[in-house]
């Protein structure tokens, strides 16, 4: 398995400028800021957050961060399955707050049941070729530059700047995230999510599935509930 960053229920206090490298955890956790700020710039995207904001991480995501000038103080949730978006707010963080203090999975189960979605804007072109690329990630890196008025060398130095890897490799891993997914959630052949999720093919997939989780597409499959009554769907 992969070197992956801890995901603990508690508090954490950043100072201010302090900064995060690029790393990932291999559970699904919610971050809810509760003083501060500071910027995000993972595998959903770059998000700016403030006080009373959720961001939710699903397992295997990846992300850095940046404190702002008065850094930030955190509550972290593990989540057993975490909702499909990526920023949101509770209509009571008091609740969540108090609650987790003394129960933990509570707080789980209390932040599912009120966190809605929020929206945030595109500022500028590393945000929306990341919006891009998760939306479509077959997107030609070389088209989308041109489309923008941007040359490919300047796209590549530019988004690994801010995201701490290269376009091609954030868009590999939205591949793998989808296909991570299907694994899990659906009842088609690994050469089918291979196909669904943007991949030449179902080795190629295999070692992109790797490199996100540590693990291989059958392994992940096996432990999949739905499939361990039909291994005829494995292909």
């Amino acid at each position: 398995m992969n070197d992956f960053a801890r995901s603990a229920n508690g508090r954490e206090k950043w100072g201010a400028g302090s900064s995060v490298l690029r790393h990932r955890h291999d559970q699904a956790y919610a971050a809810i800021v509760l003083s501060g700020g500071y910027e995000e710039s993972g595998s959903r995207g770059r998000f700016r957050v403030r006080p009373g904001d959720v961001l939710v991480h699903r397992a295997f995501d990846a992300h850095l961060n940046r404190f702002a000038d008065n850094g930030a103080q955190l509550l972290n949730i593990v989540l057993p399955t975490p909702p499909p978006f990526a920023l949101g707010q509770l209509s009571d963080t008091d609740a969540v707050v108090r609650t987790a203090e003394r129960d933990p999975v509570a707080a789980s189960l209390q932040l599912g049941e009120q966190l809605r979605e929020t929206t945030h804007a595109a500022e500028d072109w590393p945000d929306i070729l990341a919006a891009d690329l998760i939306a479509r990630p077959n997107t030609r890196l070389d088209v989308w530059a041109r489309r923008h008025g941007l040359s490919p060398e300047t796209i590549s130095r530019g988004f690994r700047k801010l995201f701490g890897q290269t376009p091609a490799a954030f868009r590999s891993e939205v591949r793998a995230q989808r296909a991570f997914a299907l694994l899990m959630g659906s009842a088609m052949t690994l050469g089918g999510i291979a196909a669904q999720s943007g991949f030449a093919d179902q080795s190629h997939m295999t070692r992109a599935t790797r490199a996100l989780t540590g693990a291989s597409p059958r392994f992940w499959r096996l432990k999949s509930i739905p499939f361990k009554k039909d291994r005829s769907s494995f292909a």
